[in-house]
């Protein structure tokens, strides 16, 4: 087993979250928003759409459309807070934290999907971002990721956000050690939430009128 430790120029601070964030919407296009359960469907068909490698690098191992089904079928819920990248209003991309119970979790897992076309244009950095922030404020201090050892893409994220590296048989884990929650995190996440709010409404409207 061997530990690799990331050593940024910058410590993981109280505004380390934002900055990450900030920085990859600058260069992005599209809607970052929280997922609830009646974004179940569009979430299965988001994984259904996955190529074979995406897949296998989301679950670790590859996997069906039976699998996919069921899975996303009870993903969404009080257990857990996903995070997801539109396009167009069709879900591209998906973060999910879980394993927490409520306020003060300790510990908790994430995982991270984004469509093949659209890797590599720093969404995936966005929705860690997100993850983390929300973990935070969750009195969550551990978080726990896993990838396989040749999803290299995803450990170099995981890296800016001043995870520990540990690689086996079996792939790389991470863990990513979150501080405190302070007013200006949960104020971030507030922000980020009800400017994603006006959205939604935004875009419902539209399409209202556009059908009207």
């Amino acid at each position: 087993m061997h530990i690799h430790k990331f050593h940024p120029t910058k410590s993981f601070d109280s505004e380390r979250g934002l900055r990450e964030m900030t920085q990859a919407k600058t260069q992005i296009e599209g809607t970052f928003r929280k997922l609830w359960v009646s974004d179940t469907a569009a979430l299965q068909a988001h994984l259904l759409r996955l190529d074979p490698e995406s897949r296998r690098m989301r679950f670790g191992t590859p996997v069906t459309d039976y699998f996919i089904e069921h899975y996303a079928r009870h993903a969404l819920g009080s257990h857990s807070i996903a995070h997801g990248y539109f396009v167009d209003g069709i879900l591209r991309g998906v973060a999910e934290l879980r394993g927490f119970r409520g306020v003060g979790g300790g510990e908790a897992e994430a995982a991270f999907s984004v469509e093949k076309n659209l890797q590599g244009g720093g969404i995936g950095t966005e929705l860690f971002a997100r993850t983390v922030l929300a973990a935070r404020n969750r009195g969550i201090t551990r978080l726990f990721v896993n990838f396989l050892s040749q999803n290299q893409r995803m450990q170099a994220i995981a890296k800016k956000f001043d995870a520990v590296l540990t690689f086996d048989s079996d792939g790389v884990h991470g863990k990513v050690d979150t501080p405190r929650a302070n007013a200006m995190s949960v104020f971030k996440e507030a922000v980020a939430d009800s400017g994603n709010v006006a959205e939604r409404v935004f875009a419902l409207q539209s399409k209202a009128l556009g059908s009207a």
